[in-house]
């Protein structure tokens, strides 16, 4: 029997809760106003009325640099973790848990994105909560069937956790038989069990402020609200969840921090439907000597509506603290980190500052303040709402240069520029991080020499992988809890498909205690970086393999296989297996017989001897039968080249025949040519002079008729002026 009862162990654990609220929401306005900064909101740097309200965003631009190469470098590969035996015959254990955990845990429990949400919140807000456990829940489905026959039916409302809400049976005859067709709704309770990990919002975690680390505070855990309908589903009793208070708001803090982190307003009313109401739920991690025997052990205590004895739901113990906290940065002796953040809001509040005021002034500078002389200015809307055209009229008799002036301002912006280019290199020496841990632009490094260029991106790359460092130290105790989580609450083997496998996967055999290392790829450089390195190990490999061979001490197939794969993995592809087998413990085995089975190097010389010996007999007669071939072939050879003379010979004057034959011919024809062209020559000749004649007669008769027509005319008006003078 405990020597505490649950009234004195409720007091003590609402004191711990209350020391660790306390410290939350001391805490919480850093973390809000870390979060207001990133969101560029910057409550407490408000701008005045009628100013430039422009915020720099250094938190958002420092945290986006750095945060991409950390993720891919943890997320990016086929395996994030790989579980290391501890003892003899742990090896395929091992081999196992390392496939199950990354190809079916990882996924499932919603692995990655837990890990990204926790990683955010340590760039933001100094530490990021995950937390794992096995999920036991009831969901409920309803579903409708139609069509089905007395089989069908029989099988589906058969199981004990189907409840039929409608059912209609309508007759039929099928091939002279008649038989019933149904229609069914139906609804099924089906309870789910799987492990689980999710990044805890820090408004909603609770550790006392005593603690250095996760695993040594009194008290580690949540406080959220849950509907009621969701703590039914994990099996909590229906009629004691159905008479608890509605969730009330723990602190003022708390709710702003909650605010700001999700940027909506909205606010918590009553909900008529009773199970859709809201209860404040405790889930706590206690050390507390519950059985009075000096030794504080770890228990789990949960809460609903409460801290006191009346709302006590589960009082048990408990073998790990399933929590971690993900640091970019860890403190020395505290369990809270360092966060960007931390190290460039000071220098964005003052930029923020600067930018404002260099705004205003070049605001000013483009719009002066006009100065005017009171009673002089006959239309004063002109110059308080000047317009492009519209003229300033003055009285008459006024002097226009002391009507209307101008206010000088001085013009300071160059000075800012200034002072901003300090502060970014102010930033950088804070924080370490530089453009190289984003990736340097391929212009960034030029008319850099190749010594300096290698060091400024050193400098961004040794911050990065510190961080990286510092984040899989952080995710170790994570895989571990996940490990435990699958060989405690399996309860029968798993057979998936791996690799283009099937393979069966029991985790109850399984070494809970095997130590795990969380790949972190080959550095914090980039892919073309990462495939050097890699290339390098290759050729060694390779090098060792080809000198020594394939069974040396050295370098085996599965190591050069991982070679390989982390080649593939570094160049960006995501799947190793398409490009790659990796091999089994039983293929190697089966090459390794192969190998052994082969003859000695001194059985393959005598081998080889032999085979020489062989060969030299065979050419000997191989020489002998080509030497009779030859002189036999010589005769053959010989006359044959004495009628392929004789053939040439005869084809050579017939050649000779012909082509004197063909000139003689072309002479032949090339005169009478000539004959042709000169005959044709002189006929054109006479055409041409025949046809001149044609018109120079042509001519001649032409002028003959005018001359006449003339003639006639000249004739015909003597004859009219004859008459005319009669």
């Amino acid at each position: 029997m405990p020597a505490m009862d649950d009234e004195e162990l409720c007091k003590i654990v609402a004191s711990l809760v209350k020391e660790a609220q306390a410290y939350r929401t001391e805490q919480s306005p850093e973390r809000v106003r870390a979060m207001e900064y990133y969101d560029g909101t910057m409550t407490d740097t408000p701008a005045d009325d009628g100013r430039s309200k422009v915020v720099s965003r250094d938190v958002r631009g420092e945290i986006k640099k750095v945060l991409p190469s950390i993720k891919r470098i943890i997320l990016r590969g086929a395996k994030i973790v790989e579980y290391l035996p501890v003892g003899p015959g742990d090896e395929r254990s091992a081999e196992q848990a390392t496939d199950y955990i990354n190809t079916l845990v990882i996924p499932e429990c919603g692995g990655k994105r837990a890990i990204k949400d926790a990683i955010d919140d340590a760039a933001k807000l100094r530490n990021g909560i995950l937390k794992w456990w096995q999920d036991v829940r009831t969901d409920i489905q309803v579903s409708t069937h139609t069509g089905l026959d007395e089989v069908s039916f029989a099988q589906l409302v058969k199981d004990d956790a189907v409840e039929v809400l409608e059912h209609t049976a309508k007759p039929v005859n099928v091939e002279g038989q008649s038989d019933n067709l149904h229609d069914v709704k139906i609804r099924r309770q089906i309870k789910k069990s799987r492990a689980k990990l999710a990044a805890i919002p820090l408004e909603k975690w609770l550790i006392h402020p005593d603690a250095i680390s996760i695993k040594d505070s009194p008290l580690v855990g949540e406080d959220c609200k849950y509907r009621r309908s969701d703590l039914v589903a994990m099996g909590y009793d229906r009629e004691k969840i159905d008479e608890l208070p509605i969730a009330t708001s723990h602190s003022k803090e708390g709710d702003e921090e909650e605010v700001t982190r999700r940027r909506e307003v909205f606010t918590r009313e009553e909900i008529a439907a009773k199970s859709m109401q809201e209860v404040d739920y405790y889930d706590l991690l206690v050390r507390i000597d519950y059985d009075d025997d000096g030794i504080a052990e770890l228990r789990r205590i949960v809460f609903a509506g409460g801290l006191t004895e009346e709302y006590l739901l589960e009082n048990e113990y408990w073998d790990e603290v399933n929590y971690a906290d993900v640091v970019l940065e860890p403190r020395a002796h505290q369990w809270e980190g360092n966060s960007v953040a931390d190290d460039v809001m000071e220098i964005q509040r003052i930029k923020t500052v600067l930018l404002r005021q260099t705004l205003d002034n070049i605001y000013w500078q483009n719009n002066l303040q006009p100065t005017v002389q009171e009673g002089a200015i006959i239309n004063p809307e002109a110059v308080t709402n000047p317009a492009f055209g519209l003229p300033i009229r003055v009285k008459n008799g006024t002097d226009v240069r002391t009507a209307v002036g101008f206010n000088p301002v001085p013009f300071i912006a160059d000075k800012s520029f200034q002072m901003l280019a300090y502060l970014d290199e102010e930033k950088h020496d804070r924080t370490g991080i530089n453009d190289a841990s984003a990736g340097l632009a391929p212009d960034a490094l030029q008319n850099v020499t190749a010594k300096a260029s290698a060091m400024i991106e050193q400098s961004g790359i040794g911050q990065t992988e510190d961080i990286v460092e510092a984040v899989a130290e952080s995710l170790q105790p994570v895989f571990k809890g996940l490990l435990r989580l699958v060989t405690q609450h399996q309860d029968k083997p798993r057979t998936v498909r791996l690799r283009k496998e099937w393979v069966t996967f029991d985790p109850r055999t399984w070494n809970v205690d095997m130590d795990c290392t969380v790949n972190t790829g080959l550095g914090a450089g980039t892919r073309e970086r990462d495939m050097m390195m890699m290339q390098v190990v290759r050729e060694a490999q390779k090098e060792i393999m080809v000198s020594l061979g394939a069974d040396n001490p050295l370098v085996k197939p599965d190591q050069f296989y991982n070679g390989v794969a982390k080649m593939v993995e570094a160049s960006g592809l995501k799947s190793v297996d398409q490009y790659f087998t990796s091999p089994s413990p039983d293929d190697l085995q089966a090459y390794a017989e192969k190998q052994a089975q082969k003859p000695s190097p001194e059985q393959e010389k005598i081998q080889g001897a032999l085979q020489i010996e062989q060969a030299k007999g065979q050419v000997q007669i191989a020489l002998s039968d080509k030497k009779m071939q030859v002189e036999a072939s010589k005769e053959r050879e010989q006359r044959d080249a004495d009628i392929v003379i004789k053939q040439a010979e005869l084809e050579k004057e017939t050649q000779r025949a012909m082509h004197e034959a063909t000139i003689k011919a072309a002479s032949e024809a090339e005169k009478m040519q000539v004959e042709r062209e000169k005959i044709a020559s002189a006929e054109r000749i006479e055409l041409a002079k025949l046809e001149a004649q044609i018109m120079l007669e042509r001519e001649r008769m032409d002028r003959e008729d005018v001359r006449a027509e003339r003639q006639h005319q000249a004739d015909a008006q003597n004859r009219q002026f004859e008459g005319a003078v009669q």
